[in-house]
């Protein structure tokens, strides 16, 4: 009877999985939703994840940071389709969707990341009549052009609450944090997180951008700072936030006054206007402050990978 070393001698062992392949197999035997591998190349791996489920989410994730694989929202701009990493793509489909008033306040919808902006405003959200209505809510709220409005407005918006995934793995709910309505800081994530935003928010550069026409940084740190007779709202940091900041799990909408469809001549762009060097710095150095206190070890993407 030939012995199993014998055997391992004549045809060989098998190679040893790489990190790619175990990130992968994991992903698989893990997860309720789809998943596809599309390979390797140039020693970066790629890979598209369309979950069924939050916990699909929560466990990529997890792997995601235990084998440095970025998590990246599929279906907005990132200029070089972040060639220099190996990237996890979130697609989301109809498993994800859902637009339900609350049954104790009619006036508030609840909203799942998957569902489409048309049926938003079909269900009575009128903000989202002018919008794309082909593009996801999660995809909207991660794109910089979309949430483009003046300084301190990000109420027209009409989100009060968002459960947001932290890069941590933490799941943390944001919402208004008024003088007469300072919702408890619920994670320890939070509650380190909150007031180095607020000392972010009151450095001079934002203060000064504040008084714009335009906010000229790509995170929106100007929520921290409303109009007058408006309370500020957590929720609102993660407007535009380029899918770089978190993974959003569900938000919480009123209904307000339909939002201006957007204008490209006037749409964001991290490109700085001809003689604005100075005020691009400025803005490049706050959105880093921002992302180092969300995103600390990188694992969603960078914001300079962005249009």
């Amino acid at each position: 009877m030939e012995s199993s070393s014998r055997r391992a001698f004549l045809t060989g062992r098998r190679a040893a999985r790489s990190p790619w392949e175990q990130f992968c197999r994991r992903m698989q035997h893990g997860i309720a939703g789809d998943f596809l591998d599309f390979g390797l190349y140039e020693g970066k791996g790629s890979a598209r994840l369309t979950p069924s489920q939050g916990g699909d989410v929560r466990l990529a994730l997890a792997l995601c940071r235990e084998f440095g694989v970025v998590l990246a929202l599929s279906g907005i701009n990132q200029g070089d389709s972040l060639t220099g990493q190996s990237v996890l793509w979130i697609e989301l489909d109809g498993s994800m969707a859902g637009c339900q008033p609350l049954p104790d306040d009619e006036g508030k919808w609840f909203v799942q990341p998957g569902t489409h902006l048309s049926e938003l405003a079909s269900a009575g959200l009128p903000q989202f009549a002018d919008q794309p209505g082909y593009l996801t809510v999660a995809a909207w709220a991660a794109d910089r052009s979309l949430c483009g409005w003046a300084p301190g407005e990000s109420f027209r918006c009409g989100l009060l609450h968002a459960s947001v995934l932290m890069a941590d793995g933490s799941s943390a709910v944001l919402g208004p944090f008024g003088a007469g309505n300072r919702m408890p800081l619920g994670t320890l994530t939070l509650q380190k997180l909150v007031p180095q935003l607020f000392a972010l928010a009151s450095s001079e550069p934002a203060a000064r951008f504040a008084t714009h026409e335009r906010w000229p940084a790509r995170y929106r740190l100007d929520a921290l700072a409303p109009r007058p007779g408006h309370d500020v709202n957590l929720s609102h940091l993660l407007l535009g936030h380029g899918g770089d900041l978190g993974w959003i799990e569900w938000m919480v909408f009123e209904a307000r006054p339909a939002l201006p469809s957007m204008d490209w001549t006037t749409a964001y762009t991290s490109r700085p206007p001809a003689g604005d060097d100075a005020l691009w710095q400025q803005a490049s150095t706050l959105d880093r402050g921002v992302k180092k206190l969300f995103d600390p070890d990188g694992v969603f993407p960078d914001p300079g990978q962005d249009l």
